[in-house]
C-alpha cells in the first residue's frame, strides 16, 4: 500500500463536475464503502472511506491516527518537514489531544460565541459598506469573504490590523491548492515565528484579547500549560477560523444565488438562515480531504483489511450525499437544515470552532442579502475558477454585481 504507484492512471482528489458535484466516481466509492485509490502528487497508494457510517466509524475509532508524524500521512501534495512536526492538537491523538482540546475549548463555548455576535455583526455591516461603496463588478471574495473572518479571528486574538493581509496571502499559500512545496515551508516559517512573538507580546502586555484571556483563565484556575498550548490555539483559530469560513461565504453564496427558490425562502423568512448554514455547509463540504488518518494496526472494515501504518482519507464530501442519511442528496433543500451532516467533522476532532463559523455564516447570509436584494454572479459559476485538489476546497474569486 505505501509505496508509490505509477502517475498515468486518475489520481485523488478528483475534480468536481461544478463546485457542489462531486465526480461521477464518488458514487462508486459510496458504493464500496472502502476504495484504494493514488493520491496527487505523492503517488502513494491510500484507502478512501466514502460511506456515512463508515466515516463516523473511523473517526471514533482509537485504532485510527490523526498525527502527521507517521510515514504513510495521506498528503496529496508535497509537504515540507514543518506540515508533520508543526501541527496543532487536530494532529494529536488520545490523551495529548483531549488535554490540549480541553484547555482551548474554555474560548468556544456556546456561550462565549455568542458574546461576540454585535462586533461581528459590526464587522460585517463595515466591509458590506466598504464593498456597496465599490463600482461593479466586484470580487466579493477578496473584499469581503476573506476579510470578514479575517477581522474577527485578529480582533480575538488581539492582532493589529495591518497585519490581516500578512495571514490571508499565508493562509492561501498553506490552503491552497496551487502552493509548492517550498511556498508551504516558508508560509509556515514565517507564521510560526509571528505567533511566537504575539504570545510572548501577550504574556508582557495582556490586552483585552483573546490570547491574554485564555492565559488569565489559566493562571486563575490553577491548570498548568506551554506556551505550545497557546500556539496550538493561535493557529486552530488561524487556520481554522479564517480560509474555511472565507471559502463557505463566497460557496454558500454563489450556490444561493445559483438556487434562487432557497434564496427567496430566507429573504421572505430571516429565521430560514439558520436551517440554511447546515445545509449550505452540507452540500458545499470545503473540508471534503481535510480528515486524513493512519491506522495504528490492522482494521477489518467491510470484509476488507486496512494494514498498519495505512494511510485514510474520510471523505466528507461523499459522506454528505449518502443518499441513507440524506434524502436526494444533490438537492439543495435548506428546510432540510440538519446537523447530521459531516461537514465540522466527527467524534474528538469534532470541530472546535463550530459554534463560532455557523455564527459568522449566519450573520453574513442573514445581512448580505437584506442590504443586497438584487445581488447576483458578474458572470457564470462554471467559468469562476476553483481550487481543486487545495486542502481547503472553494473558488478563486467570486465575481457579484447588482
Amino acid at each position: 500500500m505505501s509505496a508509490p504507484a505509477e502517475l498515468d492512471q486518475k489520481t485523488f482528489p478528483y475534480v468536481r463536475k461544478c463546485p457542489f458535484t462531486p465526480d461521477d466516481d464518488y458514487a462508486t466509492l459510496i458504493d464500496n464503502d472502502l476504495t484504494e485509490v493514488t493520491l496527487h502528487g505523492s503517488g502513494l497508494r491510500i484507502w478512501t472511506v466514502a460511506n456515512y457510517h463508515t466515516i463516523r466509524q473511523v473517526l471514533t475509532d482509537p485504532r485510527i491516527s490523526a498525527s502527521r508524524k507517521h510515514d504513510n500521512f495521506p498528503f496529496y501534495f508535497i509537504a515540507p518537514p514543518e506540515f508533520r512536526t508543526e501541527t496543532s492538537f487536530i494532529g494529536y491523538d488520545g490523551q495529548e489531544h483531549s488535554s490540549t482540546r480541553r484547555k482551548a475549548a474554555l474560548t468556544f463555548t456556546h456561550r462565549q460565541v455568542q458574546r461576540l455576535r454585535p462586533r461581528i455583526e459590526e464587522i460585517v455591516d463595515d466591509h458590506l459598506d466598504r464593498m456597496l461603496a465599490m463600482t461593479p463588478p466586484v470580487d466579493m471574495h477578496h473584499v469581503f469573504s476573506l476579510p470578514v473572518p479575517m477581522t474577527v479571528i485578529c480582533e480575538l486574538l488581539g492582532i493589529p490590523h495591518d497585519r490581516h493581509d500578512f495571514f490571508i496571502r499565508h493562509g492561501t499559500a498553506l490552503l491552497g491548492g496551487h502552493s509548492s512545496a517550498e511556498e508551504r515551508q516558508a508560509a509556515i516559517v514565517e507564521v510560526n515565528a509571528y505567533v511566537d512573538d504575539l504570545i510572548q507580546l501577550k504574556k508582557r502586555e495582556p490586552g483585552d484579547d483573546l490570547l491574554s484571556r485564555a492565559m488569565a483563565d489559566y493562571e486563575a484556575s490553577g491548570e498548568e500549560y506551554t506556551d505550545r498550548d497557546l500556539f496550538n490555539m493561535v493557529r486552530l483559530l488561524m487556520n481554522g477560523g479564517h480560509e474555511t469560513t472565507a471559502s463557505q461565504i463566497s460557496l454558500g453564496t454563489a450556490c444561493l444565488l445559483e438556487n434562487p427558490d432557497q434564496l427567496d425562502l430566507i429573504r421572505n423568512d430571516p429565521s430560514m438562515v439558520k436551517p440554511a448554514v447546515e445545509e449550505l455547509v452540507r452540500i458545499a463540504t470545503i473540508g471534503d480531504t481535510a480528515v486524513p488518518r493512519v491506522a495504528l494496526e490492522d482494521i477489518e472494515i467491510g470484509g476488507k483489511v486496512i494494514r498498519k501504518g495505512d494511510g485514510i482519507l474520510c471523505l466528507v464530501l461523499a459522506g454528505n450525499r449518502d443518499p441513507e442519511v440524506f434524502p436526494e442528496p444533490e438537492k439543495v433543500d435548506i428546510t432540510r437544515g440538519s446537523r447530521k451532516h459531516l461537514g465540522f467533522g466527527h467524534g474528538v476532532h469534532h470541530c472546535i470552532g463550530a459554534d463560532l463559523a455557523r455564527l459568522e455564516l449566519e450573520i453574513v447570509w442573514g445581512r448580505l442579502f437584506h442590504r443586497i436584494p438584487t445581488l447576483k454572479l458578474a458572470k457564470p459559476l462554471a467559468d469562476i475558477p476553483r481550487k481543486e485538489r487545495a486542502v481547503i476546497f472553494g473558488l478563486w474569486e467570486l465575481p457579484i454585481t447588482w
